[in-house]
């Protein structure tokens, strides 16, 4: 009698320190500030940060967490929409492997880019090889704390997100003192770029990974930065068709992939045309202004980020953008709900998700 019962203990204990095996789903999210969770918070001589009013006015206790947003970020809505956890940043200090089998981890750092040249005078940031070498150590924790063949299911039962590319761009190929804008055609960077994105996927792959969303770009030349530094304040269509054409050619790749890694389960997620058509036409959606960031300097243009003296809109919810680079709480929430309906999430497990929306504090007076 008490060896059936002991073999029932040992599996509810395996059940505890191994949660990702017995079912449990986490999440290792990696990309740049439109995922970073608190990650450049750690980075003492970065540049791109988000630990200044009025950052995180609308999320928890209303003060700066570290993301580039006055609310949640897309993949915060989609996690809690799927029932995950949300993924704490891998630079927390108080981060542990109890933690990390828990909730997974974010690897997200504002600036970083599928390149590792992408973004160096923001000095300190996370580039995607860079992340993935993170993970790697994350993996060599888990492998003490459970074991080799633990870790392995572990690691490959959770869900992989990707999403960066657009920091290529922006913060590399159009801008002329960098040694890419000059070494590539158009053309020839997207091969570039998405070349290197299959080697990291298909990097992660050999580490484990077997489901894995690999997001694709916006409309990047419509972001208020890109709009104020053109000459007529319109979109940018040269930036908008790079991103056009690295969609499409990242699909293809990730199509391609799909077939050719074993066991995989490869998803591209696509919002380009319903941010664009949101950004055309925001009264469609409830929005009021999709042109200029709620949080400026007023006519003091650009001040690329959020920061004590500028002035915060009246109304929050009805601006697409919340700074010059990065969405609002409610446009990202919007972007989300588009990617849940076209990719077909849902919830991977009966946990209680967070918070599906932040509480909305009064803007600051003045």
């Amino acid at each position: 009698m008490m060896r059936p019962n002991n073999k029932l203990l040992l599996v509810a204990i395996l059940g505890v320190i191994c949660t990702g095996c017995q079912g449990k789903i986490v999440q290792f999210i990696f990309g740049d500030s439109l995922s970073d969770v608190g990650n450049n918070q750690y980075l003492s001589k970065g540049l791109a940060k988000a630990n200044l009013p009025w950052y995180g006015i609308d999320f928890g206790n209303g003060m700066p967490n570290g993301r580039f947003c006055n609310g949640r970020t897309v993949a915060d809505i989609i996690g809690d929409n799927m029932g995950l956890p949300r993924p704490p940043p891998f630079m927390d200090p108080s981060l542990n492997e109890d933690m990390i089998m828990e909730n997974g981890v974010n690897f997200a750092s504002g600036g970083g880019g599928i390149l590792n040249e992408t973004a160096l005078y923001f000095i300190q940031r996370f580039s995607f090889y860079r992340q993935i070498k993170l993970f790697m150590g994350t993996q060599e924790l888990i492998r003490e704390k459970i074991g080799a063949e633990a870790a392995d299911k572990f690691f490959k039962g959770s869900l992989y997100v990707v999403a960066l590319g657009s920091n290529d761009f922006i913060n590399n190929f159009l801008m002329p003192v960098e040694k890419d804008s000059w070494t590539y055609t158009d053309q020839g960077f997207v091969t570039y770029l998405v070349q290197t994105l299959q080697d990291q996927l298909t990097l992660l792959h050999s580490l484990g990974a077997r489901r894995m969303l690999v997001f694709g770009l916006g409309p990047m030349g419509c972001i208020p930065l890109q709009r104020v530094l053109s000459t007529t304040g319109e979109c940018r269509v040269r930036t908008n068709n790079l991103a056009l054409s690295f969609n499409q050619a990242t699909s293809k790749m990730i199509g391609d992939l799909s077939t050719t890694l074993p066991n995989a389960t490869i998803q591209y997620g696509d919002a380009y045309d319903v941010v664009n058509d949101l950004i055309n036409n925001p009264s469609k959606y409830g929005f009021s202004n999709s042109d200029s960031p709620c949080c400026s300097l007023g006519r003091i243009r650009p001040a690329l980020t959020c920061i004590p003296a500028s002035r915060l809109c009246k109304d929050r919810s009805q601006y697409v953008f919340w700074d010059e680079y990065h969405p609002s709480d409610s446009a990202n929430e919007l972007i989300a709900n588009e990617l849940i309906r076209k990719m077909g999430f849902s919830r991977s497990n009966l946990s209680e998700a967070p918070a599906t929306a932040p509480s909305v504090a009064p803007p600051p007076a003045g």
